[in-house]
């Protein structure tokens, strides 16, 4: 049986060749019976639109592409999978990029991608987002983008952010509740700024009870699994060691934990651990982490979607999306000695 193609559909549904398009291409204005009837007649004839095809007739390449640099896995994996979601629901594809924020020609070389691959439009991840050089380039270029947490210039562009600061004031709470006061925090990536906020949280719970920031409790780490339990071991190393730890990240926590367990140090009885986005290895590692759960996927759905709705020409209200975050209480966090 031969393929069918989009003149088929058109004389099944009665419809021209633009109608069929403008249906194909999720364009808007079309009224919903003919919008069914031309649905009905690609089921009935199994019509698959060339993507090529489409492509020149929209003009437009109907991929976007997704930037990131960022050490932990878990948390690009997480912002893939919400982002494909979208993607693939819209009729669009996904080039996932890989960059270095810290790169000089990050700039050129993101436009120059651009060009070459010819994508409708953009996702920044953490920490490209705040890379002042990279958003600026883009608006000149008049580069359709979306951003992830970004903390500067917040009206470049449609962006999706959590509440950082607040929930980790939660978090850091929460374990001074437990009968916690010497609780250690590992910072994050000094260049990743939305994470900077998570330690904003911690200093603003101790000075709310009155307990007094220590210095040599905080040490910087940098989204890895090895930071986190190099900085561990550093926390864990003082003559008065911290009876509860809070780390920026999962991956940090997980370090935390490990290097707990090479010491022979109790979880939680005399350690409590805490981390920060949910991602799968929170409750992989034993014992399961008490964690902030940070919407990473639904994250990166919604600053697709919000792509998408620039690339139809539909307006978007700033600020874009603001998403919560919640305290998930697992095993490693508990009341000093029980």
């Amino acid at each position: 049986m031969a393929k069918a193609t989009i003149d088929d559909v058109a004389a099944l549904a009665g419809v021209s060749m633009k109608t069929v398009s403008r249906v194909v291409n999720k364009e808007p204005n079309v009224r919903a019976s003919t919008r069914d009837k031309v649905q009905a007649a690609i089921a009935e004839l199994e019509y698959r639109p060339s993507q090529s095809a489409r492509s020149l007739a929209a003009n437009r390449s109907y991929v976007l592409g997704l930037l990131y640099d960022n050490p932990s896995a878990n948390y690009v994996i997480d912002v893939q999978e919400g982002a494909l979601e979208t993607c693939r629901r819209a009729g669009y594809d996904l080039l996932i990029h890989p960059c270095r924020h810290d790169e000089p020609s990050l700039a050129s070389e993101v436009l120059s991608l651009v060009r070459q691959s010819r994508v409708d439009g953009l996702i920044l991840t953490p920490p490209l987002s705040d890379i002042a050089e990279l958003v600026e380039g883009l608006v000149a270029a008049q580069v359709p983008f979306v951003r992830l947490s970004p903390t500067e210039n917040k009206q470049a562009c449609p962006y999706v952010q959590t509440n950082d600061q607040e929930a980790a004031y939660d978090m850091t709470c929460q374990l001074i509740e437990l009968g916690h006061e010497r609780i250690g925090f590992i910072a994050g990536h000094p260049d990743h700024k939305a994470v900077a906020e998570r330690f904003k949280g911690y200093r603003a719970a101790l000075k709310e009870s009155r307990i007094k920031l220590d210095k040599s409790l905080v040490v910087q780490g940098y989204n890895s699994f090895e930071s986190g339990r190099a900085g561990a071991a550093q926390l864990l190393a003082l003559e008065s060691r911290p009876t509860a730890i809070f780390a920026s990240n999962d991956d940090m926590a997980a370090g935390v934990i490990i290097e707990a367990h090479h010491r022979g140090i109790a979880i939680p009885r005399e350690l409590s651990v805490a981390g920060f986005d949910d991602t799968p290895v929170a409750h992989q590692i034993f014992p399961s982490l008490t964690t902030v759960s940070q919407p990473i996927a639904d994250m990166a759905s919604k600053a697709t979607e919000l792509l998408i709705k620039q690339l139809k020409g539909k307006a978007v209200q700033m600020p874009a999306a603001i998403m919560s975050c919640r305290i998930l209480v697992r095993e490693s966090t508990g009341k000093l000695g029980k």
